[in-house]
């Protein structure tokens, strides 16, 4: 959703001096409340970095193999840490005004044409269709939780429920939930959504080991086509993929934003602190190779706490929603969101998303081409803010790796786009609209 470019820069503003916020940002989710601390950030950051968009990347290591898979998302790993510390820093890179949103300090490195025509369809994508593809998650997590506990009842398929009633039954939920105030009032939402996401990747991994090498299974990486093109396109697949597992960017300056701050007492310290290490899943795999011989209430147990999962993460993805939202009704209006219009926006939000997820169920088919679009937001865009906005000496060490690290992952990124589009040109999209 687009927000004009003085509105984001008027909320930007803080008076250090006085302590005290431009009104309209204590009016809205994500700025509401900055009383929030290392804890409390730990786990919104985890709860955001670990869990549902880590369950795609069994799909990408066929393609590269193990060895270069491991190498390849340990670089990526590396690559967004670093760009995950710039945007902790230039969150507050002027003095007495912080950048809470990333449009914000999009709009403010690159100006407000380019900064919105850059940032505004990766950040809402990141956003709002995170939240769809968590509607599609979650809602077939329960339907296999269901289908699992009551294997070989046949009083549990007397009556089948559609993937739609599923999906329907998850957003009822998440919007239930999201009725909380402010991004730091879910903070212990987070603490749940972190711990599940570190417990079922935890178990997944010790399930996979304990079973064992199936038979049949090769980790050299396979052969997907006859022509050169073929083999290419597939390993940038798989490289979109992993980039996609990394995408938490678009919410580290909403969640710094929580923090309090001071000439003093920076927010960036106790963030720094706060910024964790991502895990990967492999549920996907897990499921399809163990599932068979695996009891039904081990697979029901981390259904459920993928489930679980996927309810908190929705919170952390649905604020900057939110807050674009009521960001245009108090620019209006002039005046803090009555409760019955915060919790109006928020439903329409969940039945927006709720239908998008119905009309697209195969949104996750489009991971390789989504990630290639989305790429810049995670490994490009902070390494050009830091060189607009911190200015470092032209060809210094830090100049030219900002730079190189910048234009690389403009080129990644299109070339992840071409690659994409090919393998849909070529193989076709079973795009079954409105049939989940």
């Amino acid at each position: 959703m687009q927000v004009g470019s003085q509105s984001l820069t008027s909320i930007a503003s803080a008076n250090w001096q006085g302590n005290e916020q431009n009104p309209q940002e204590a009016w809205l989710p994500i700025t509401e409340s900055r009383n929030g601390n290392t804890f409390l950030v730990t786990f919104q950051i985890l709860c955001s970095g670990i869990g549902m968009q880590a369950l795609v990347l069994p799909v990408a290591f066929p393609a590269l193999g193990w060895a270069w898979g491991i190498v390849c998302l340990s670089l990526a790993f590396v690559w967004q840490l670093y760009t995950i510390w710039l945007l902790v820093v230039l969150h507050e890179s002027v003095p007495g005004i912080r950048y809470s949103r990333y449009l914000q300090l999009a709009i403010a490195a690159f100006g407000a044409k380019l900064g919105k025509l850059l940032a505004i369809f990766p950040v809402m994508y990141l956003s709002g269709g995170t939240c769809a593809m968590l509607i599609i998650t979650g809602g077939r997590t329960m339907e296999l939780f269901f289908r699992t506990i009551c294997r070989g009842e046949a009083a549990c398929h007397a009556k089948s429920v559609s993937g739609a009633e599923w999906f329907l039954v998850f957003t009822c939920i998440a919007i239930l939930i999201a009725q909380l105030p402010n991004l730091n009032s879910i903070a212990w939402v987070s603490l749940v959504g972190s711990i599940t996401a570190v417990l079922y990747t935890t178990l997944i991994l010790v399930f996979s080991i304990g079973k064992g090498r199936p038979s049949g299974v090769s980790y050299s990486p396979s052969e997907v086509g006859d022509s050169g093109m073929d083999n290419i396109s597939s390993i940038l697949n798989a490289l979109g993929i992993i980039a996609l597992a990394f995408r938490g960017h678009n919410v580290i300056l909403e969640i710094q934003g929580t923090l309090p701050s001071g000439p003093k007492h920076p927010s960036y310290k106790p963030m720094r602190k706060a910024v964790v290490p991502y895990n990967g899943g492999l549920l996907s795999a897990f499921s399809k190779i163990h599932g068979h011989n695996t009891s039904k209430l081990t697979m029901g147990f981390v259904y459920l706490i993928v489930l679980v999962n996927c309810l908190c993460t929705f919170q952390v993805y649905a604020v900057p929603v939110f807050d674009n939202l009521e960001l245009r009704y108090t620019a209006r209006k002039k005046q803090r969101c009555p409760g019955w219009v915060r919790t109006g926006l928020r439903v329409f939000f969940g039945g927006l998303a709720f239908l998008i997820a119905v009309a697209f169920p195969f949104l996750g088919s489009l991971a390789p081409l989504i990630g290639g679009i989305t790429l810049p937001l995670t490994l490009a865009y902070p390494c050009f803010m830091w060189l607009s906005m911190k200015k470092p000496r032209p060809n210094g060490a830090v100049w030219s790796l900002n730079l190189g690290l910048g234009c690389f992952g403009i080129v990644l990124s299109l070339l992840l786009v071409v690659a994409a589009g090919w393998t849909l040109a070529d193989k076709g999209l079973d795009a079954n609209f409105f049939k989940p």
